[in-house]
């Protein structure tokens, strides 16, 4: 098929690969505009922007879809269909006419649940036993189209989203290629009217960890929010990432340090298993503990 493929981060760059090697032409690829990255804040192009230039495919980084000239000059590739993974941009009515079989996203959860930015932070933070992968028609509610195929994998009690991240892009890569190939086949099915949530895009303010929440729920919110953007505690005046944890028996005060970096709550205890200082990498916590004193209690 003619594709147009849509995606933005590293999350849409196994779709991206696995649409080519199965043979299908990519006509264009949209992503979001360079932006500013590094300590030099340099304009930095996004993964997927440098994954088709290295494919030797065209690139196009509209700030916006709505101009009647971009929706020309979209309509004007004569794509089969367009393919959206992350992309980043609402796609107007327009667009999603502007092919010959409509546009299919991927999508990381199993909708209706998890409609929205930030689908797998939120399934980790809720602690969803499970979560998968949705093909879905798109049309120009939030999430709201009909399921051509999905998958679902569980989700173990020790991972992050960065683990889970990875799993799901794969698992997607590899169904839109079925879909694509089936796809007069598999009749799309709309979503059910119940178990509808959405997966708000992740607030600054959910970082910092209140000490007085249950073991259960900072333990979520520190792998739900690992690696980016962190679930945080103060210890001293340094503010250190926590990336991994588990549940472990103990009490005491919220935040008192009970040994090993295993911290009190509210209910329970946890036990940091990897954190990062500010402009350090990522290290396990016993490799962390012997350049950083923990004090009694963390803030």
């Amino acid at each position: 098929m003619r594709l147009i493929f849509m995606g933005t981060p590293d999350f849409s760059v196994p779709a991206l690969d696995a649409l080519v090697a199965a043979g299908h032409e990519i006509v264009a690829v949209y992503c979001q505009p360079p932006r500013p990255a590094g300590r030099g804040q340099k304009d930095r192009p996004s993964p997927v922007e440098a994954r088709a230039a290295a494919l030797g495919l065209w690139v196009r980084h509209p700030r916006s879809l709505k101009s009647p000239d971009e929706q020309a000059a979209f309509a004007a590739l004569g794509a089969d269909a367009a393919v959206v993974v992350a992309y980043g941009l609402i796609l107007p009515q327009a667009v999603l006419d502007a092919t010959r079989r409509g546009a299919f996203n991927i999508h990381a959860s199993l909708l209706p649940r998890w409609r929205g930015a930030a689908p797998i932070h939120r399934a980790v933070m809720a602690g969803d036993a499970e979560t998968g992968v949705s093909i879905m028609a798109m049309e120009a509610g939030l999430d709201t189209g009909p399921v051509l195929l999905r998958e679902a994998t569980p989700i173990a009690a020790d991972e992050t989203t960065g683990d889970l991240h990875d799993r799901l892009a794969a698992m997607g890569a590899r169904l839109i290629v079925e879909a694509l190939a089936r796809l007069d086949a598999l009749p799309p099915v709309p979503q059910a009217g119940d178990g509808v949530t959405y997966a708000a895009k992740i607030d600054k303010a959910e970082a910092r960890i209140d000490w007085t929440r249950s073991a259960a729920e900072i333990d979520r919110q520190i792998r739900g929010l690992s690696p980016f953007p962190g679930a945080w505690a103060q210890i001293g005046a340094e503010r250190v990432k926590l990336l991994r944890s588990r549940l472990v028996p103990g009490s005491g005060a919220p935040g008192e340090i009970l040994g090993d970096f295993t911290v009190a709550c509210g209910k329970d205890a946890v036990q940091v298993l990897e954190a990062q200082r500010a402009g350090k990498r990522p290290m396990a916590a016993a490799e962390l503990l012997r350049g950083v004193a923990l004090p009694r209690f963390l803030g």
